[in-house]
């Protein structure tokens, strides 16, 4: 498998910056903040799909909730474009 980074949120202490890489299926590959209590409960209140829940004890194992920074938004547009 190999990545392709597209960017990183500068100026942030070392090993604790956001980043997006896309892999060669096309898939994104996102290191973000960790979800806090506020965002599981906000997910949940937002809901998606029926009989689907974001609560943190409903999230599979295997996936997560992550938090984006915005400053990631314009190099994730430019890249996907």
């Amino acid at each position: 498998m190999v990545f392709t980074f597209l960017a990183q949120v500068p100026n942030t202490p070392e090993n604790n910056s956001p980043t997006i890489w896309r892999d060669e299926n096309g898939d994104l590959i996102v290191q973000g903040y960790k979800a806090i209590e506020e965002d599981y409960v906000e997910a949940e209140r937002a809901g998606s799909t029926p009989d689907h829940h974001h609560d943190a004890a409903s999230i599979p194992g295997n996936e997560a909730i992550v938090r984006l920074p915005a400053s990631l938004i314009p190099s994730l547009r430019a890249a996907l474009a």
